[in-house]
């Protein structure tokens, strides 16, 4: 879907800063929403906050501010107005009585946002399911009114034809896509046996979105993952072979983008598709060293890698942007890392002699002496393993062969016969 397609709709922002919110924190998860509505196609038109000891349970914001914001939206006449939280279904449908813009919150443009992105069948279920689980609770009164669900912001995606029907049907809805996500996942998990029995080292990229996974991805394997400065610009998980300096392949994964506050619909609808990551031997964690949250960033990928149980995976964490970020920097302590910029040719190699560096951690050290008449295994060896050196004894006919073989290969049985 080309991002022209749909006029850019005008939007006022509504944010609270809740008791003890730094103010610095607030301000960036407010630029967040404003970098989000850019990337559905909004311009804001006006960003209106209020602080509270707690937000309001039936309007979100105070009465009184939400008769200001009545106030301003007909002075501006947005489009959409939206909200920097998820509202509950009767905070949706109070403020819809006062105000006549479309009301959405933040999950719904995160929401929005993916059903543009996603180009598989898989991530156009993902983003289905998540949309109609997210909306049913909403529906026949309980909150968005379906006249307002014309289209426009919060509204695009797969599941946008579907929601004038009923809750049964959409419940419906919600059993086929998750029977057809089924069959999905089955296939990809067949790749992932492929993947298994041929013992290939994998690693992941993973972390914020728009801390410049895909130029990384796109860098090293010469793939041609989306890349643009917009959030969530990867949605559907691509994995390539990568060479690395002993000229060993390996295979790199390229995964969407984390992000606060990420919708747990839409954590449960990728749950197959995060499970790419799962099957890694290495994560790459790419943090944008130049955006001014970047510590909150570093911190909220590795809470969702919890919440996903993917913490156990050894992780490297690579600073992103270094041409970009200041020179008083400070990497997060007790972890291995790597300060770089992804347009950097020296330290695009400089990565890739660290991967292998950690690879090679994780392999087992191997000589055997191999008769020359066992071609088969001797080509296999050179392909399969990190062969470091070769020699032919003349004398037996025979090849002496030392090099670095993963842990739980099938090739070590063959090893262990020739081993000496």
């Amino acid at each position: 879907m080309n991002k022209h397609d749909f006029p850019r709709e005008r939007a006022i922002l509504v944010g609270v800063q809740v008791g003890q919110t730094e103010d610095e924190r607030f301000a960036q998860s407010l630029e967040e929403l404003k970098a989000l509505t850019e990337t559905a196609q909004g311009e804001v038109v006006s960003v209106m906050t209020q602080n509270r000891d707690r937000i309001h349970s039936s309007t979100y914001m105070g009465k009184g501010k939400l008769e200001e914001l009545q106030v301003l939206e007909e002075e501006l006449e947005p489009d959409v107005i939206i909200f920097n939280s998820e509202l509950s279904p009767s905070q949706n449908r109070n403020i819809s009585k006062v105000l006549n813009a479309r009301i959405i919150d933040r999950t719904q443009l995160i929401l929005d946002i993916f059903a543009q992105r996603a180009r598989s069948r898989e991530g156009k279920l993902q983003v289905q399911l998540a949309q109609l689980e997210y909306l049913l609770p909403r529906l026949s009164g309980q909150g968005i009114e379906l006249s307002r669900l014309g289209g426009g912001i919060g509204t695009r995606g797969p599941g946008e034809t579907k929601l004038e029907t009923d809750r049964r049907h959409i419940r419906g809805e919600i059993s086929e896509i998750k029977r057809q996500l089924k069959n999905v996942v089955k296939h990809r998990e067949q790749y992932r046996e492929r993947r298994r029995k041929n013992h290939v080292f994998q690693i992941s990229l993973v972390g914020y979105t728009n801390a410049g996974k895909s130029t990384l991805f796109n860098r090293l394997a010469d793939a041609d993952s989306y890349e643009e400065n917009q959030l969530f610009a990867t949605l559907d998980p691509m994995t390539r072979k990568l060479t690395l300096p002993s000229q060993h392949s390996i295979l790199m994964t390229d995964t969407v983008g984390f992000i606060q506050d990420l919708p747990t619909t839409l954590i449960a609808s990728f749950r197959s598709t995060l499970e790419e990551v799962n099957e890694a031997d290495l994560l790459l964690h790419v943090v944008d060293s130049a955006h001014p949250d970047h510590v909150n960033h570093e911190q909220t990928v590795q809470r969702l890698l919890v919440d996903l149980h993917m913490d156990h995976i050894p992780q490297l964490t690579v600073y992103n942007k270094r041409d970009l970020s200041s020179a008083d920097f400070v990497p997060s302590p007790n972890h291995d890392y790597l300060w770089m910029s992804a347009l950097n040719e020296q330290d695009l190699q400089q990565l890739l002699l660290e991967v292998e560096k950690q690879m090679l951690d994780r392999m087992k050290l191997y000589e055997v002496v191999v008769p020359s008449t066992e071609g088969k295994l001797i080509s296999r060896l050179k392909r399969e393993t990190i062969v470091r050196d070769v020699t032919f004894n003349e004398t037996d006919d025979q090849y002496i062969i030392q090099g670095h073989v993963m842990e739980d290969h099938p090739v070590l049985g063959q090893i262990y016969e020739h081993g000496r």
